[in-house]
């Protein structure tokens, strides 16, 4: 299992953020089924750097809180059996023969002004975002609002497992 995490938001949080994120990211691919090593990058950036990474690989000119790259095509979301296939073999890491997941990246200003917004902690924020990223990796999205309550679901049921609520936040 590879995770890296590179911080280039210029701001310390209160907390151990590679810990967060790995743990989330662990007990997401826990909670998926996903049967290989895996790879994830991510990133933590600012809103002026990932608005510019929302237009240009989006066309979206704005920030946003997260940015998700999924590096496979699912035929059904959260279903990995397509990368038994002869055509999956882009989905792996020549080196590790890790799956390679995608990319995670997170504004660090979103994560503070949607804690304030919400009305909970700044690491149950990013918690949450990793957890909402690490299922569009997993193909799934939030188009439909049956697909938006499946999300919802699957993210409150992974953050639940690590103690990370709304209500109590007893993550250390």
């Amino acid at each position: 299992m590879t995770i890296n995490i590179e911080n280039e938001y210029g701001k310390a949080f209160d907390f151990d953020t590679d810990k967060l994120i790995e743990s989330v990211i662990l007990k997401a691919l826990d909670y998926a089924g996903c049967p290989y090593e895996a790879c994830v990058n991510v990133l933590i950036t600012d809103d002026d750097s990932i608005h510019e990474i929302n237009k240009e690989y989006r066309q979206i000119d704005r920030p946003t809180d997260v940015l998700s790259f999924p590096m496979a095509e699912y035929d059904v979301a959260g279903n990995f059996d397509f990368l038994e296939g002869d055509d999956a073999f882009d989905c792996f890491d020549p080196e590790s023969g890790e799956f390679i997941l995608g990319d995670i990246i997170l504004s660090g200003d979103r994560i503070i002004s949607q804690a304030e917004e919400y009305g909970h902690s700044i690491k149950r924020e990013m918690a949450f975002l990793v957890a909402h990223s690490m299922f569009h990796l997993f193909g799934y999205d939030h188009m439909t609002e049956e697909e938006a309550a499946d999300m919802e679901r699957m993210q409150e049921s992974v953050l639940k497992e690590l103690g990370i609520t709304r209500k109590e936040e007893n993550y250390d």
